[in-house]
């Protein structure tokens, strides 16, 4: 696949690294555009300026604050049936609460504001340490809760995450994108308020 990350933090830089790794056309952008171009020629990818960087990609990872998303996905320009996957958490200050909730939620708040593409929630639960060292957990692997209204979004996301060595449980609609970030506070409140520190996340168990 040919895709965008949005970001060259510990989260946009897991990814840029690992789908790079994986064999996708990566590219990648940031306000600093001398971190993404620093990233992309450690990793094998491209830099590209914000202005130019959805063209002809296949999906666009925002993997930046919540609070910058949207301004980040409109300095992209026209993203009308652009695949977003939106890995952010509307976290508080101290990351011990979510200041999006209940009646709405991150994701929804984004496809809102780009209303022409196919926003996916997905990622938001993995700790950057685990994109970083890999999915593996002994026998197990960290999933990826995948929520999206659109199918194909839906399917295309699945199939990135597969290519990085993550399970996969499809969570249904976008809404329920409401549930799955508290579930990333909880892992964020077990890693960092707990103590267990990041290289955690959290699954779904079930019997045959």
């Amino acid at each position: 696949m040919k895709v965008l990350v949005i970001g060259s933090g510990n989260m946009g830089s897991g990814f840029v690294k690992r789908f790079t790794a994986a064999g996708h056309q990566v590219a990648v952008t940031s306000r600093d555009l001398s971190k993404a171009q620093a990233l992309a020629k450690q990793a094998g990818a491209e830099a590209v300026a914000s202005s130019n960087g959805a063209k002809d990609r296949d999906v666009i990872v925002v993997a930046v604050p919540y609070s910058e998303a949207v301004a980040a996905l409109k300095a992209l320009g026209d993203l009308t049936g652009k695949i977003i996957v939106d890995v952010t958490n509307p976290l508080s200050a101290d990351y011990m609460s979510l200041t999006v909730g209940h009646t709405t939620s991150a994701a929804e708040t984004i496809a809102a504001a780009v209303p022409g593409a196919h926003v996916v929630k997905a990622f938001n639960t993995i700790f950057a340490q685990v994109l970083a060292q890999g999915a593996e957990f002994g026998n197990q692997k960290a999933p990826a809760f995948v929520a999206a209204d659109d199918a194909r979004a839906k399917d295309t996301v699945k199939a990135l995450a597969q290519s990085i060595g993550l399970d996969v449980i499809d969570a249904g609609g976008l809404r329920n994108a409401r549930y799955i970030e508290p579930l990333a506070g909880l892992n964020i409140y077990l890693g960092y308020g707990a103590g267990l520190g990041t290289n955690i996340a959290p699954t779904w168990l079930g019997r045959a």
